[in-house]
């Protein structure tokens, strides 16, 4: 892979800044053998710096150590674990830009939208360093009066973190924030082609005063070869994944065999309903936020869109100019609006896609095919006539591409958008308050974006239900997922 030539000076100070080393029990080392791997910029196709490929015996190395930090950690006053996140909070605000454009670097996404990615993950250690003092119990007498109970909630052990490579560090914060709060020590597994914002993060959480081994990042070509044996090892008791529904299945296999508490944020398959009687405007204006977020990059982001026969003309137009308007290129500068997809493989997906429905009799509005030159960039893209045959109905795109089916009947277009096997998230948009309580009940995810396009927030629980995942993360019941239940049966009263 050839070493990227157009990188300036700031770009080449920012990506230089970070760790390129594993974090095991509070040190920075290499990897075994001094095994390290290139990471691209998929805008040029080009490597940015290499960093360290760790090894299945790194992974234990990592485990080990958070092991050996849980007692004490589980121990730590609840205040100090959530003035550590607190202080981390204040430094990811005070370094925002350089941060900013390191994820813009490895990632791809614009500059704006690294921004309001940098600063959502923030909100979940401020979010998290507010839950920490708030972990409480129950005490209650025995129905029969003889005896009294003790419910007490107490960190569930160390934990094993997978982060996908769309979100680079909210997925991190968003996991990394409980655990701490928690009393859980972590290893956390970055998704290998974004690596770096991972790495500036956990020298952000030491440079805040975290303790060796309460966090260790271990850095890979290969999850598979690197987790499986963490995953099965007993030292372990809970994991944490974001990323497809194939890989949660082979995870909650191997998780099974030790028994660990799991929670799965898999994929999604967003329905998009515009009804008759909506506001047009704001359709439209939640449409590119619930598509173009991180460039259709997001299991949260719509990938069907529903629109009743009376307006689906009329949005369509309105859609196609907004897309069809937007400034693609290389995300280091504020103008552009649009950057790459992750990498080749999921380039040539979305194109084969888009092909698949153009063959079932699909009509390109706006967009349509890749752009030519250096980079995965795919144009923004509105389709209309899409057939509920073609594969987009069914898949995940993770792309700039809009595909509109119509519909003229409530109950039909619930049933579309319930005939998959995900449940992440639905928006719909309508101005009768009957039928989007009715249909919002109706509506199989475990999120809503009524009359909005986007869902997202460090004070909400975020999850699906079917293939979608486990649990939750964000909200007052983010924390649950690393904590027990002890009850404590007390006689002699």
């Amino acid at each position: 892979m050839t070493r990227s030539t157009e990188q300036n000076p700031r770009e080449s100070t920012v990506v230089e800044a970070a760790p390129k080393q594993l974090l095991i029990g509070g040190k920075w080392r290499p990897a075994s053998e001094d095994r390290t791997y290139e990471v691209e910029d998929p805008s040029t196709g080009r490597a940015l710096c290499p960093v360290a490929d760790a090894s299945p015996e790194d992974g234990l190395a990592a485990l080990a150590a958070a092991h050996e930090a849980q007692h004490d950690w589980a121990k730590h006053p609840p205040r100090e674990r959530g003035e550590i996140l607190r202080r981390a909070y204040e430094l990811i605000t005070q370094r925002h830009e350089d941060l900013s454009l390191l994820m813009t670097l490895e990632m791809g996404k614009p500059l704006t939208e690294s921004r309001a990615e940098v600063t959502y993950a923030a909100e979940f250690f401020r979010w998290f360093a507010e839950e920490a003092v708030r972990i409480g119990g129950d005490y209650a007498v025995a129905p029969n009066g003889k005896g009294r109970f003790l419910v007490m909630r107490q960190p569930v052990g160390p934990a094993l973190l997978i982060t996908p490579w769309n979100f680079p560090m909210a997925m991190g914060t968003r996991k990394i924030g409980p655990a701490i709060a928690a009393g859980c020590t972590s290893v956390i597994k970055p998704a290998h082609q974004t690596p770096l914002s991972m790495l500036a993060l956990a020298d952000i959480l030491i440079e805040a005063g975290l303790p060796d081994g309460v966090l260790n990042v271990v850095t890979s070509r290969s999850a598979g070869k690197l987790m499986e044996p963490m995953i099965r090892d007993g030292r372990a008791r809970k994991l944490s994944f974001t990323g497809s529904t194939q890989v949660g299945r082979k995870l909650i296999e191997q998780s099974a065999e030790q028994v660990l508490k799991v929670s799965l944020e898999l994929g999604g398959n967003a329905p998009f309903i515009v009804f008759d009687d909506a506001d047009l405007d704001a359709a439209v204006d939640g449409a590119m936020l619930a598509k173009m977020r991180n460039i259709g990059e997001a299991c949260t982001a719509a990938n069907r869109f529903y629109v009743h026969a009376d307006v689906a003309e009329e949005f369509g137009r309105r859609l196609a100019e907004r897309m069809g308007s937007l400034r693609i290129g290389r995300g280091v500068t504020d103008e552009i609006e649009v950057g790459p997809l992750i990498d080749s493989d999921q380039l040539g997906k979305v194109t084969e896609l888009v092909q698949d429905a153009l063959d079932h009799g699909a009509e390109v509005v706006v967009g349509g095919s890749p752009r030519e030159g250096d980079g995965y960039f795919y144009q923004p893209t509105v389709l209309t006539g899409v057939p509920v045959s073609a594969r987009l109905n069914r898949e995940e795109i993770f792309g700039p591409v809009a595909p509109i089916t119509t519909f003229t009947d409530e109950q039909a277009v619930v049933d579309q958008a319930n005939d998959t096997e995900y449940g992440l998230v639905s928006y719909l948009y309508t101005r009768d308050l009957q039928r989007a309580l009715r249909v919002s009940e109706a509506l199989e995810s475990g999120m809503i974006g009524l009359n909005q396009g986007i869902v997202s927030n460090p004070a909400a629980p975020f999850g699906g239900v079917k293939h979608s995942g486990l649990g939750r993360e964000g909200g007052k019941v983010g924390i649950d997922e690393f904590l027990e239940t002890k009850y404590v049966a007390v006689g002699g009263l």
